[in-house]
């Protein structure tokens, strides 16, 4: 610096003055604001907190030609900041453990919460809900609860098998409880039953693998056309198609009778169900007659029909104006139709008894209940229970004595003609036509395959 000064000490004063102008020159120009410089300083601060997106080319060429600019600076801010989203923490999922408790005899739904560490405060709550109380009011011995608990051993939820195709589900979140009854898809599976009666109705309904509510179905749908206490032969025989119920490949029940022939003393009747859940005949007519043949299922006849029968106890020749069925005492009887109780009273001769007025022409009558479950002037429909078998009045045992009278004389109730039954509508007779045919083809191919494997 000192040899700069002695320098331009030396020179003349002329050459001094021009070597300072041009130094001035120099340092002016170097002070002077480039376009660049301008608008930096012409830069909003307002704006300042906005993210600037950069277009970048870090490839090698690129990286050389510009070493010592401040893009790269910024774009390692701008992929911190991104991988600070990405890497955030999340709030972990609260693990359930599901626990199975089987109720033991004597348990409540507060034994069993008590057996999973559970307060009774949860047993109170789950019992507020509707569906939960009527369900598990109720739990038998046997049965299954899957509790569900958080890692900190609370109540978490539970679900309880209503029944084979229902199921309830209790949940609890931070809302609190909530409770949804769900069904399971049930498939149903059509399958053939039938069987040749070589002792009675009832066995051979068993033999053939039907449940006492199937055969006791089936008595339903023939008991306007058979009498399954007097008409049964050793010979008859019967088909039945039905449904049955699965659920992820599982038996679980019956579903309804779609068709069934029942062959009785060589004449033969067919029933097809319908979607009204009726049944007819394959012409259209319904099996649901007026009245039924019989008003007690499934018993055995001691006395029929007879105008001129010696009486059992007095000897002497007095008609048997009606049909004696001998069943257990306590037995259901039946009213063979719609009708009007016109009596329901005792006496010594008939004990309990009970009168029914179907219209102006027919009137059934049922003597030697042990019980009367109807009084004078009620009205009751076919099939009502009206009493109970029993040994009432003059009687040398327990039986029903039943009397069917027409226009005021009494018929026997075997053979009397009924009134036909009501045809389907006219509406619906050619859809139900067009079912009856291909539905009775698959019984009879049954039948036919049946017969061919047991031969």
């Amino acid at each position: 610096m000192r040899k700069l000064i002695t320098f331009y000490k030396s020179l003349p004063k002329k050459h001094q003055s021009i070597l300072a102008a041009v130094t001035l020159l120099v340092v002016v120009v170097l002070l002077l604001p480039t376009d660049d410089a301008a608008a930096s300083r012409d830069y909003d601060d307002s704006k300042s907190n906005q993210r600037i997106d950069l277009q970048l080319d870090l490839s090698s060429d690129s990286a050389q030609r510009q070493p010592n600019t401040l893009t790269p600076v910024r774009a390692n801010i701008s992929a911190s900041k991104a991988t600070s989203e990405v890497q955030a923490p999340t709030q972990t999922e609260t693990k359930i453990t599901e626990t199975s408790y089987t109720v033991e005899s004597g348990d409540s739904l507060g034994k069993l919460f008590s057996r999973a560490g559970l307060s009774p405060r949860d047993t109170y709550d789950v019992t507020q809900l509707a569906k939960a109380k009527k369900s598990l009011i109720k739990i038998m011995p046997g049965e299954h609860i899957l509790i569900r608990t958080n890692e900190n051993g609370q109540f978490a939820g539970l679900t309880y098998d209503i029944s084979k195709t229902k199921y309830l589900v209790v949940n609890k979140d931070d809302k609190g409880l909530s409770e949804s009854v769900f069904e399971r898809p049930v498939e149903m599976v059509e399958q053939f039953a039938g069987a040749t009666i070589t002792s009675n109705f009832w066995n051979a309904g068993i033999t053939a693998g039907l449940t006492p509510a199937q055969i006791m179905n089936l008595a339903e749908i023939f008991g306007w056309n058979v009498d399954f206490a007097l008409d049964i032969r050793k010979g008859d025989h019967f088909s039945v198609l039905y449904e049955k119920k699965y659920i992820d490949g599982e038996a679980v029940g019956n579903g309804n009778i779609i068709a069934a022939r029942f062959s009785n003393q060589g004449e033969s009747f067919d029933a097809i169900r319908y979607s009204d859940g009726q049944y007819y005949n394959s012409e259209g007519r319904a099996m649901k007659g007026a009245f039924l043949r019989s008003p007690v299922d499934f018993t055995r006849v001691s006395s029929n029909f007879n105008p001129r029968r010696l009486h059992p106890v007095t000897g002497n020749v007095r008609p048997h104006n009606g049909v004696d069925y001998v069943a257990p005492v306590g037995t259901p009887i039946k009213a063979a139709g719609n009708g009007r109780v016109v009596a329901s009273t005792y006496n010594n001769l008939n004990g309990n008894y009970v009168f029914i007025k179907h219209s102006d022409t027919y009137t059934t009558k049922y003597l030697h209940l042990s019980k009367r479950r109807v009084k004078k002037g009620d009205y009751v429909k076919q099939g009502q229970i009206i009493g109970n078998l029993g040994a009432t009045g003059r009687v040398t045992g327990a039986h029903l004595h039943y009397e069917f009278i027409v226009n005021g004389v009494h018929r026997n109730p075997r053979t009397v003609k009924l009134p036909k039954s009501e045809p389907i509508k006219a509406s619906e007779r050619e859809k139900f036509l067009a079912l009856a045919k291909p539905t009775i083809a698959r019984l009879e191919q049954q039948q036919q395959l049946r017969m061919a494997s047991s031969q």
